[in-house]
């Protein structure tokens, strides 16, 4: 493998938050110089966790997904006084988009040199999301074809806004769905292994969130990365007083965020959240589904379920049946927080901009925000994609700024037979100007009706010909053409960075099953620059 490092364009939030002081000291508790991990630590060392609850919650939730040896070491530190590095995302179909693998080797790679640097446990945690209901977000993914992405949407239909960890798929269908989206990919010599083993997480799971551990714990286990959903009861038993202290606060912990989001977008930022002061930042899990509260005259309410709650009631349900209620885009961070010694958290150009709005909302429920890290970016350059450029003489850089079609023209007219092209063209303005003649000395309105669609049938026949040329044209360079083709689609799909069209099966199909293993293994910047990585 070979690294180098592109700065590739931000958008606003992301340029002010690596390179602006003034920002972060604004939005945010920590910098991300060493001392703001080690003032971090003190002020987690400082706290009091629920940590032999937390580690076991967390062991019973992965064990049935297999619990390797790192893992278990892991478990024992974070029971005892070990701080962990914490990222998340939703529970995607084949692991979501790259990104979400990038985010768990940030992660890791993070936790292991705070751990040698710190001399304390830095544990590695992956947050999943399963109590995210918007399924359309997580039931498709892409693949390429004729070098564009090809999305492939899971068939089976859900009425209900059920949380992904609650939502059932059909073993037949997800099984068909799976061998549709390989038989996409490029046939290798580790095509056959890599899909018997997802076949076999089909089997073994039931849900979207089960499908989405069993592979990524496949990928990471080895690595001791920690996973725990967010849905799982016995980690919502773990969040009860914390659900009470959400409910009592909700008020001023919904006008902290709305204040600060409208300072936000007057410095021109946008809003992230889109929040309002009436916001109750928490979900209920209704039999019709999942539904948000907002509060209005002193209650907690959700219209369209016809749901009303006063405070108390609200309270009684925290304490009773603590998985009826769940975190939106506000409380889970902050509850990430209260259960987790969380020393930094690793998220994407998304999530940091959401999180800078938090600073007030964290300060209200009584702790400072983690150091927060963007995760590490990158492109994975595979052998194929090497070969298409070594054809075509392009490089990143060049197909990053769009140039791959420019350049793709530029050969074909090379190849062009231009005198055939000047032989049409003249032939098609010699009818024009003989038929011309024709229709000027025609008097007789029919006749000149005729003539002139007599002239249209032989320029289409003219057009038909020219169209064969180029026909002819792309049969004769499909190879060459192909490799533009790639090179668009692969590096730079839809004018889309990688990391967020594809799954890693992709490369894993190419690359094989250490694919992971060797990514850990290289010295991968996290400055903040967008990695490119030569498989």
């Amino acid at each position: 493998m070979k690294i180098a490092s592109r700065h590739l364009h931000r958008n606003e939030v992301m340029d002010a938050f690596e390179n602006s002081p003034e920002f972060t000291g604004t939005y945010f508790d920590y910098g991300r110089t060493d001392t703001d991990f080690e003032e971090r630590l003190k002020e987690v060392q400082g706290r009091t966790y629920q940590r032999e609850e937390l580690a076991g919650a967390i062991r019973s939730f992965l064990e049935p997904h297999g619990l390797s040896d790192s893992q278990a070491a892991h478990l024992d530190e974070l029971a005892s006084d070990g701080v962990a590095v914490v990222g998340g995302q939703q529970a995607g179909l084949l692991t979501g988009p790259l990104y979400s693998v990038h985010k768990a080797i940030t992660v890791i790679l993070l936790a292991q040199e705070k751990r040698r640097q710190l001399s304390v446990p830095v544990i590695p945690v992956f947050w999943i999301a399963g109590e995210d209901h918007d399924l359309d977000e997580i039931n498709h993914v892409f693949t390429e074809q004729d070098g564009r992405p090809v999305k492939r949407q899971y068939p089976e239909r859900f009425v209900l806004k059920k949380m992904a960890s609650e939502t059932v798929y059909d073993p037949e269908q997800m099984e068909s769905f799976i061998r549709l989206v390989f038989r996409d990919h490029e046939e290798t010599e580790f095509t056959k292994q890599l899909l018997g083993d997802t076949l076999e997480a089909v089997k073994a799971e039931r849900t979207f969130t089960g499908f989405f551990v069993r592979l990524m714990n496949g990928l990471f286990r080895h690595h001791g990365l920690l996973m725990i959903d967010a849905a799982d009861r016995s980690f919502r038993e773990l969040e009860k007083e914390y659900f009470k202290q959400f409910i009592r606060e909700s008020a001023a912990v919904a006008q902290a965020v709305a204040d600060t989001e409208r300072k936000f977008s007057d410095e021109g930022f946008g809003m992230p959240i889109e929040t309002d002061a009436g916001a109750a930042n928490l979900f209920y899990n209704h039999e019709t589904g999942r539904v948000l509260l907002s509060r209005q005259d002193g209650l907690f309410v959700s219209e369209a379920a016809g749901l009303r709650f006063t405070e108390e009631e609200l309270l009684a349900v925290a304490a009773e049946t603590p998985w009826l209620l769940s975190n939106n885009v506000v409380t889970r961070p902050i509850m990430q927080d209260l259960t987790l010694p969380v020393l930094a958290f690793v998220g994407g150009p998304g999530e940091i901009a959401y999180w800078s709005l938090l600073k007030d909302a964290f300060h209200q429920i009584g702790i400072r925000m983690p150091v927060v890290v963007p995760r590490i970016s990158m492109t994975l350059v595979s052998r194929n994609v090497q070969h298409a450029m070594a054809k075509t003489g392009l490089t990143i850089e060049d197909v990053f700024n769009g140039e791959t079609i420019v350049k793709r023209e530029e050969f074909l007219d090379e190849q062009r037979d231009a005198e055939l092209d000047r032989l049409l063209e003249e032939t098609a303005g010699l009818l024009r100007s003989q038929y011309g003649t024709i229709m000027d000395h025609i008097e007789d309105p029919d006749l000149k009706s005729l003539a002139d669609k007599n002239l249209g049938y032989h320029l289409r026949q003219v057009k038909f010909l020219s169209d064969k040329a180029e026909d002819a044209l792309f049969r004769k360079y499909a190879a060459a053409l192909r490799s533009y083709h790639l090179l668009e689609g692969d590096l730079y799909p839809e004018r889309n960075l990688q990391e967020r069209v594809y799954t890693p099966f992709r490369y894993l199909n190419e690359y094989g099953p250490g694919l992971i293993d060797d990514l850990l293994g290289q010295n991968i910047p996290m400055d903040g620059s967008h990695v490119i990585i030569t498989l």
